[in-house]
């Protein structure tokens, strides 16, 4: 009788001594989702351009991005874009975001002709909030 009674209190012992770990991966989980959720991803348009120095400037966050480097190629989504190709890929990213605004980045040796033409075919779509960015003094 003795025995059995010891052999019920050790493995009653064993049983409380586990941990669980439940509680401990929810709130890992969790914060794995708010740091997922909250995290900001930036989509770059491709290349690094030299922007213009402007005397008045203000801080946007941009919908769609768009680059047009030294060589007067226009970059959308780390891809260069030929002109037929630029109306689709705007219509795309005012899909993804219908009242977002669009940023082009301009590099100083582009010609003025290229960011004429992105402009014109954003105000096509309809996008009326169109900015050029630019260094801050």
């Amino acid at each position: 009788m003795r025995r059995a009674l010891k052999r019920e209190l050790n493995t009653d012992a064993a049983l409380v001594q586990a941990i669980d770990l439940t509680p401990m991966l929810d709130v890992v989980f969790i914060l794995l989702i708010f740091f997922i959720v909250t995290a900001s991803f930036v989509k770059v348009p491709g290349p690094e351009v030299e922007r213009s120095e402007a005397l008045t400037a203000e801080l946007r966050k941009p919908a769609i991005l768009v680059a047009i480097d030294q060589h007067d190629v226009i970059w959308m989504d780390k891809a260069p874009l030929a002109d037929n190709q630029v109306k689709l890929a705007l219509s795309r990213l005012q899909a993804e975001n219908p009242r977002g605004g669009l940023v082009v980045q301009v590099d100083n040796r582009a010609s003025i002709g290229r960011l004429a033409l992105v402009t014109d075919l954003a105000t096509q779509l309809g996008i009326s909030d169109i900015s050029v960015s630019t260094l801050r003094d």
